[in-house]
């Protein structure tokens, strides 16, 4: 195990990250290989800095998400004709950025009905978060987790609406 965080080191090696084909798992690993969470908020940052571009245009209260402490704009995509969901989000804090980056992984490219059917709560658990957040940031955190729930509900609805319609 490394006792200290490589700030050079990088963990994007092939980019997948950015393509959204990592999934939580491995971002356990990473974070499980580090001995403290210096390190682990060192790497937490680190994988906010590999989060898409969120368009400018789009960092609008329409899209902001209250109950904050930091400013965040989620941006759903929402791929109806896969069944998928998909979102984008940002901050203008580095560690909240890292934490969306671990929330895409564990939501982005899911049915809608696999994103209602987890269990966060218990998958950020294991990776010491919930201990080792703020209040205000576990606060956001869950904000962040009901609205990205909300987008998928409502897809799910206008699908099973779309079903019967047909």
């Amino acid at each position: 195990m490394s006792s200290t965080f490589d700030h050079d080191q990088s963990f994007h090696r092939d980019q997948t990250f950015d393509r959204d084909q990592a999934r939580f798992e491995q971002i356990e690993s990473e974070l499980a290989a580090l001995d403290d969470w210096e390190d682990r908020y060192a790497y937490i940052i680190e994988l906010g800095r590999g989060l898409p571009t969120y368009p400018e245009v789009c960092k609008t209260d329409h899209y902001r998400l209250h109950g904050c402490q930091s400013q965040v704009w989620l941006l759903p995509l929402p791929r109806t004709e896969l069944d998928r969901f998909e979102f984008i989000a940002d901050s203008d804090s580095s560690i909240v950025r890292g934490l969306i980056a671990i929330l895409r992984s564990l939501f982005n490219d899911r049915a809608p009905t696999e994103i209602l059917a987890l269990d966060e709560q218990k998958l950020l658990a294991a990776i010491g978060l919930h201990t080792h957040l703020s209040p205000g940031r576990r606060n956001g955190l869950r904000s962040l987790v009901t609205r990205i729930k909300a987008h998928a509900a409502a897809m799910l609805e206008t699908s099973q609406l779309a079903a019967a319609n047909s």
